[in-house]
């Protein structure tokens, strides 16, 4: 590596750090001003405060570290070029694809790292961070964290349940219908007024039990007041976290979706978006850059200011884009990997575009 590679790398990845180091705690700031009463309505200790903030740097840093690293290198590039580093290195003979180089190899690094933490660090401080939320911040303090109402799920290729609500406190659900079926045919369906979880054996309790086998001439019907059975699913089956994929590991993940795909899932797009999330965002990395660099790189007559406002309006037009097509990959038929990675198809182009007008 020659001495121009190491100094802009020093500088790219020096910039970017301080980047996070500067907008991290202004984030945490903002968010305490928000929730301090929150918190101190519901008497939270300080020692989860403490692990909250801890999980929410994490899950701040990885979820805007595109925009950091883009108004980093545009900063540390707009200051080269202003003071003519910029032109004294390709006055040299260097070419501008040579000059790019340090620049993706810092791109490189930071998207390794980033796909590191998105596989195995950011969930668990997802995890903590949406726990946190749903029960100390969100509804006064009481856990709504799981889809409690009008629960419908098919739990194998020929089984289906359905709770009218359920009480996560108390690990009980009312109005419980299951149904086994055969060759498409119902076999025989469960219904209870209550079931209720009971964790030391695994079993479920339930109340106003009735069993009717269908026969090909008469049903069986089998009526319980109180009855003691197995079923085949336990209560993350019932009711998912609604924030369940972006608490899984990489391997968890996939073993997850796995599952949901063979049950039918309804919030499967869901699930895939946040998988296929964790290859798009390193990829931006080095788009953001490109693009950063091929803005900055010329000396202006507004000076930084001008490549830091085009910067900030392109980095917040990525992060739209990117948000937009998230929600229509999770609420529409668009297929959730082609909406996953279409801002870093537009923004590739965008990018070739502006490399090749900065190399004239």
């Amino acid at each position: 590596m020659k001495i121009l590679d190491k100094y802009i790398l020093k500088r790219y990845l020096t910039t970017f750090s301080v980047m996070l180091l500067l907008f991290v705690p202004i984030g945490i700031v903002i968010d305490v001003s928000e929730k301090v009463n929150k918190m101190i309505e519901n008497k939270v200790p300080f020692a989860k405060v403490a692990q909250y903030y801890l999980d929410f740097t994490i899950y701040f840093a990885n979820f805007l570290f595109p925009i950091f690293l883009f108004l980093s290198v545009i900063w540390f590039t707009s200051k080269l070029a202003s003071n003519t580093e910029v032109i004294a290195i390709l006055s040299s003979g260097i070419s501008f694809t040579r000059f790019l180089r340090p620049f993706l190899i810092g791109a490189a690094i930071v998207s390794m790292i980033s796909l590191f933490a998105g596989f195995f660090l950011v969930p668990k401080a997802s995890e903590g961070y949406w726990n946190f939320r749903y029960n100390y911040l969100i509804g006064n303090g009481k856990a709504v964290i799981r889809d409690d109402s009008d629960v419908f799920r098919q739990i194998s290729p020929t089984e289906y349940i359905y709770v009218s609500n359920f009480n996560i406190n108390s690990n009980m659900a009312f109005n419980f219908v299951y149904e086994k079926f055969n060759n498409h045919k119902l076999e025989y369906k469960i219904t209870a007024n209550r079931i209720r979880w009971n964790p030391k054996d695994s079993t479920y309790v339930l109340n106003g039990y009735s069993k009717r086998t269908v026969g090909e001439l008469n049903d069986v019907i089998i009526n319980e007041d109180k009855l003691i059975r197995k079923f085949p699913f336990d209560l993350e089956d019932l009711t998912p976290t609604i924030y369940v994929a972006e608490t899984l590991s990489y391997g968890e993940l996939n073993k997850f979706i796995d599952k949901e795909i063979k049950r039918g899932n309804s919030n499967i797009k869901i699930y895939l978006v946040v998988l296929y999330k964790k290859y798009s965002t390193p990829v931006s990395a080095f788009i953001l850059t490109i693009i950063a660099v091929a803005v900055s790189s010329m000396k202006r007559r507004g000076g930084m200011g001008i490549n830091l406002a085009i910067g900030i309006f392109l980095a917040f037009s990525f992060v739209f884009f990117d948000k937009i097509f998230g929600v229509l990959a999770e609420k529409s038929s668009i297929s959730p990997l082609i909406a996953v990675w279409v801002p870093n198809f537009v923004f590739g182009i965008l990018a070739i575009y502006l490399l090749r007008n900065a190399k004239r």
